[in-house]
């Protein structure tokens, strides 16, 4: 069979690994005081960064409408046999439920809900990237796609707290104890949505540094293919203390470092950092 593989741009894969795989892109919108970019396109996480460092208010992200996901589809319909489109997770967004509705009109399109965000989406696209070289039915490759996104591990852990404070994920009182001790916060997204599973305390590299060891060190669960470093703007030092404990607790065939886009970035600020990968 001959498929499409479509995500939203929440997938944070970078443009090599987009090219490589032929997949397309549909952005979603960051709403700046009022008005609508582009997710990628029109607006970058260093846009967002630096309105925010100039007083303004936070951005926020919106799904696109059933229009937009029909002329996405609609675009690769009649020229391939299928076409499999990968959401960001119904829980952050109506993205899926939109595709779902825009799908709809098309026999051969089928929606998948990767119950996830930033590159642990990216992980279930490029899953189905390699599924559709051999598939046979649309369908079976929709079912055994779903199934794996049960697999993916995605966490971050983000130095400050000033965004989800701004955002209303957190207190003031909250991040001003977590300020006050140095606590840096560990966000792991569980059943579609995102929680805090664990707070490290002391200066962001050493936490960063326990947080890798926690995920990956000892554990014969996880699959040793992929890997993806994804972060927002950390300094050089976090980011070698990070490539350090990676290598130090094991290889995987595959280790990317990538950006984290709009989504990540509007919600979790600058400082932001996660190891994601799939479990067996």
């Amino acid at each position: 069979m001959k498929i499409k593989i479509i995500s939203d741009s929440t997938c944070d894969l970078s443009e090599e690994l987009i090219r490589e795989h032929d997949i397309a892109i549909t952005p979603l919108i960051v709403m700046k005081n009022g008005e609508e970019f582009l997710d990628g396109v029109t607006i970058t996480p260093a846009d967002i960064f630096a309105h925010v460092d100039a007083g303004g208010a936070l951005c926020t992200t919106a799904a696109r409408s059933v229009g937009i996901y029909q002329e996405a589809f609609a675009k690769y319909a009649s020229d391939y046999d299928g076409i499999l489109h990968i959401s960001i997770g119904s829980g952050f967004s109506s993205s899926y439920q939109n595709a779902s509705l825009a799908a709809e009109e098309f026999e051969n399109v089928r929606v998948i809900d990767s119950q996830n965000l930033s590159t642990g989406q990216g992980l279930v696209v490029l899953k189905a990237c390699q599924l559709a070289k051999t598939a046979e039915s649309l369908d079976a490759l929709a079912e055994e796609l779903r199934a794996f996104t049960a697999k993916v591990e995605s966490s971050f852990v983000v130095d400050k707290l000033d965004y989800l404070v701004k955002g209303g994920r957190c207190s003031s009182v909250a991040a001003l104890g977590a300020n006050l001790l140095n606590l840096k916060p560990c966000i792991e997204v569980k059943d579609g949505k995102m929680v805090v599973v664990k707070k490290y305390r002391g200066s962001y590299a050493k936490c960063l540094a326990n947080y890798v060891k926690d995920r990956l060190e000892n554990r014969e669960d996880v699959d040793r293919g992929t890997l993806f470093v994804t972060k927002t703007t950390v300094s050089d030092e976090c980011y070698e203390v990070v490539m350090n404990a990676v290598h130090a607790c094991g290889s995987f065939e595959n280790t990317y470092e990538t950006n984290a886009g709009c989504t990540v970035s509007c919600h979790c600020g600058p400082g932001t950092l996660g190891v994601l990968f799939v479990r067996k």
